[in-house]
């Protein structure tokens, strides 16, 4: 196969080791996700407050954003097979610390090991997906990914809501444990890391020191700055409501049950499938990245603001805000398809683990402020929390993200047909 036959159309090998990448991806969206469904029964059975359960929540992230640029390294000198397959066995042993656990302090120690090892799935994809497949297909193969990994959170709504209540949540994270050994060996068996005739497979590996460069590299580039502030505030605004107080704040406010709400969570998520599937293309309909992501993060700011604002609206009002939240916050994709293009094929690991970092990064700080805001209101005679704790957290959320894509604003376009005119080799 010719390089340019490689880069323009998508190889059936291709397609089959990202689908078994993106279903690896699986498992790690099920663990992010799962706390907004057995949140308020996590804070019941180990008598926590909302602070704890934030930082709980936190923890993940923390321990993924942690891992991000050391595997930027490890993609670069190693390879996605191998340090993907090396990672997912420390988030199985994370998770069996997790089930395990009798304690918060046990608990936080196998979330962050379980972030700490999923950390590697969504660069070890983007990487496979550049060298695989031409630059103006990499948000929608991208999106693919993203798509089937969604199939995580998915199960963490109502299978998960009904589940716990049928058999207990440890019972359903073991056999989350199974399905992530099960994908490891896949991983192994089948990705590889660059088809035939690619580059990467007769480079000779960078020393440690001319690694360390090339990420400096990375970091001074001007175009970066602006990218990572709205990625380290879009998706963690967005994954505080939906992925730890989104059902909470349905069932304490507004009466849901465990299983209703989520289902309303479920749907939530559909609708980001659904958002992930159309905005991926867009790019190259539209010939931008940027201005979908503004537009995007721009509906998520007026969602976020009718829950701050309106008190005690009615449940379709609420529901519907969520749900479209989590339609918008697909266009969360063309941020880190805006990043991608900003850096060549050599530095590619290391440029988007430093992006993904910043996501990573944002996600932890923002649900563990998220508890001390939530946790800052008195609670109601029976427990609950307060709409005001809730509203003020949403208010919250959206002037983090009005700041953010001030600053994104000022930064340059990345339009894919700019990238198709240039030589894909010199990439």
């Amino acid at each position: 196969m010719q390089t340019s036959e490689r880069l323009s159309f998508p190889h059936r090998q291709g397609l089959i080791i990202v689908a078994t990448l993106a279903t690896a991806y699986v498992a790690s969206h099920f663990f992010r996700a799962s706390n907004v469904t057995i949140g308020l029964d996590l804070m019941r059975d180990l008598s926590i407050g909302a602070e704890a359960l934030g930082g709980l929540t936190g923890a993940f992230f923390f321990g993924f954003a942690a891992m991000q640029i050391p595997c930027g390294f490890f993609f670069d000198r190693y390879g996605p097979r191998r340090t993907v397959v090396g990672m997912l066995c420390i988030a199985i042993i994370g998770g069996i610390v997790f089930i395990l656990a009798s304690n918060w302090p046990i608990l936080l120690v196998g979330r962050m090991l379980m972030g700490a090892g999923f950390g590697v799935m969504l660069i070890g994809s983007m990487v496979v997906i550049s060298r695989w497949f031409a630059a103006d297909r990499f948000s929608t193969v991208t999106a693919m990914v993203l798509s089937i990994g969604l199939l995580g959170n998915l199960a963490a709504t109502t299978p998960l809501a009904w589940a716990s209540q049928a058999v207990g949540w440890r019972s359903i994270f073991a056999a989350a444990i199974l399905f992530t050994v099960i994908s490891t060996i896949a991983v192994w068996l089948v990705v590889r890391d660059a088809p035939p005739g690619h580059p990467f497979l007769v480079r000779t590996p960078e020393p440690p020191h001319q690694m360390l460069r090339g990420l400096m590299e990375v970091l001074r580039n001007p175009r970066l700055k602006p990218i990572l502030v709205l990625n380290f505030c879009n998706y963690a605004c967005t994954f505080t409501v939906q992925g730890l107080w989104g059902g909470p704040f349905l069932r304490e406010v507004h009466g849901l049950s465990p299983i209703a709400a989520g289902n309303v969570l479920l749907i939530a998520v559909l609708a980001y499938q659904v958002g992930m599937l159309g905005f991926g293309p867009l790019d190259r309909l539209l010939d931008t990245r940027k201005w979908i992501a503004i537009g995007g993060s721009t509906v998520i700011i007026f969602l976020l603001g009718a829950l701050a604002i309106a008190s005690r609206p009615p449940t379709w009002v609420a529901t519907g805000a969520i749900i479209g939240i989590g339609f918008f916050s697909a266009s969360s994709t063309m941020v880190m398809t805006h990043a991608r293009g900003i850096f060549p094929d050599r530095l590619i690991g290391r440029g988007i683990a430093t992006v993904n970092t910043s996501v990573m990064l944002g996600v932890a700080c923002m649900q563990t402020i998220s508890g001390a805001i939530v946790g800052a209101f008195a609670l109601q005679p029976d427990g609950a929390r307060t709409e005001e704790a809730y509203r003020a957290l949403f208010a919250v959320l959206a002037a983090v993200l009005i700041i953010a894509v001030s600053i994104y604003s000022r930064s340059r376009d990345v339009k894919p047909s700019d990238e198709m005119r240039q030589c894909p080799c010199a990439r």
